[in-house]
């Protein structure tokens, strides 16, 4: 008997847990998401989890901002724990950035995220422990905090399944089938399922999964790494995240006495089935010594270990969320450079939008769509930091 679904859905992170959750509750229940290894194994397991809202266009920062709000509230929305944590979120600039830096903050304020622009004599009751420098300019969002990416990711599966949603781990995805410019089904090595509709969202390994129907998306998966360090609390107590533009640094607060701070890699495109999921000890040293330079205090600290995960990037550090063009029933999540888990409920919630009504209702995704490569038509970031994109 053939198999058959609604919708398929490629990849079990948060995104793809979300994207069911969404759609089961819009009433297309007979939904499968694949997953090649178990749910949140990828990209989505090894975020930093920051939850913050600052970002330079609208419709990113909107969707933060509602997605915090979601997280919040998980519980209510979607039965389970999200893990969510209030730290607040200060960001630092140096002189160079102010102007954009007030901008930005403008634009949140009128869209309404609570945030300001603080003073020095601010930021030494927000975080005593940070150092500043003359001309440098601040920004504080009391909300912000963390969350837990597996926590998210399970409640939305389990809430999915509790609506009629099928997810099967283990299951890698092996073809997309289509016949006359239309999906016709998925494949993976055990089965083959009749659908209209397939939707990828399978964080670095979307790029090959696509190429093989001929869709070509500018991907680039890079290694970020984070470093956990444990801090005396007699010398540096509980601190908020903090998102340092001139050092470019963000590290957050973790249970305890710990502090998680991240360490680019160096650009290059990596495997995702072969990448070194550990920390470089030549990271270590270089993220320690710019969160001492902004926390001096934070020379007592030990390293306490690490890990990497990807950030599977696009050309202008944005996602892509559309329908692909010329193949009917084809949508695509992906390419998410770093913002994912923070936006990931409101796009969840818009995918399903769009899925099911042809455009998202409860946040505009159409500037996301994957031919403003081509066209040209990059979203911009205020700051050359790409991730505050």
């Amino acid at each position: 008997m053939a198999v058959t679904s609604d919708a398929v859905i490629i990849g079990g992170g948060v995104m793809g847990c979300g994207i069911q959750f969404n759609l089961a509750k819009r009433g297309m229940a007979n939904t499968l998401l694949l997953e090649r290894d178990v749910l949140a194994s990828g990209s989505t397991s090894r975020s930093q989890a920051i939850l913050r809202m600052h970002y330079s266009n609208e419709v990113t920062a909107k969707m933060a901002l509602e997605s915090l709000n979601i997280f919040k509230n998980f519980e209510d929305i979607v039965s389970g724990p999200s893990g969510y944590v209030k730290t607040g979120y200060i960001i630092i600039v140096g002189a160079d950035d102010s102007k954009a830096m007030a901008e930005n903050v403008a634009m949140h304020q009128r869209i309404g995220i609570d945030t300001n622009v603080v003073r020095e004599t601010d930021v030494r009751e927000i975080a005593p422990m940070l150092a500043v420098s003359e001309g440098e300019a601040f920004a504080y969002e009391p909300q912000s905090g963390y969350a837990d990416p597996y926590s998210v990711t399970t409640g939305y599966a389990h809430a999915a399944r509790q609506l009629g949603a099928t997810i099967r781990a283990g299951a890698p995805v092996t073809e997309i089938e289509i016949t006359g410019n239309r999906v016709t089904a998925v494949r993976t090595a055990e089965e083959r399922i009749e659908t209209p509709i397939a939707v990828v969202a399978a964080g670095p390994w979307s790029g090959p999964l696509l190429a093989t129907v001929g869709v070509d998306v500018p991907l680039r998966p890079i290694r970020q790494q984070v470093v956990m360090l444990q801090r005396s609390k007699d010398v540096v107590g509980d601190h908020p995240i903090i998102g340092d533009v001139v050092q470019d640094l963000s590290a957050r607060p973790d249970t305890g006495d710990l502090t998680l701070a991240d360490s680019s890699g160096d650009g290059s495109r990596e495997d995702p089935d072969t990448y070194n999921q550990s920390v470089d000890m030549s990271a270590v040293e270089k993220t320690f010594t710019k969160l001492v330079a902004r926390a001096p205090d934070m020379e007592h600290a030990v390293f306490k270990g690490g890990w990497s995960g990807l950030f599977t990037t696009t050309p202008d550090w944005h996602p892509i969320l559309d329908r692909v063009d010329g193949i009917d029933g084809l949508y695509c999540a992906i390419g998410f450079s770093g913002h994912g888990f923070k936006l990931s409920p409101m796009i969840g919630m818009a995918m399903s939008e769009l899925i099911t009504e042809g455009e998202g209702v409860s946040v505009d995704i159409s500037m996301l769509n994957l031919k403003r490569f081509a066209e040209g038509r990059l979203m911009r970031s205020r700051y050359a930091m790409q991730v505050l994109a």
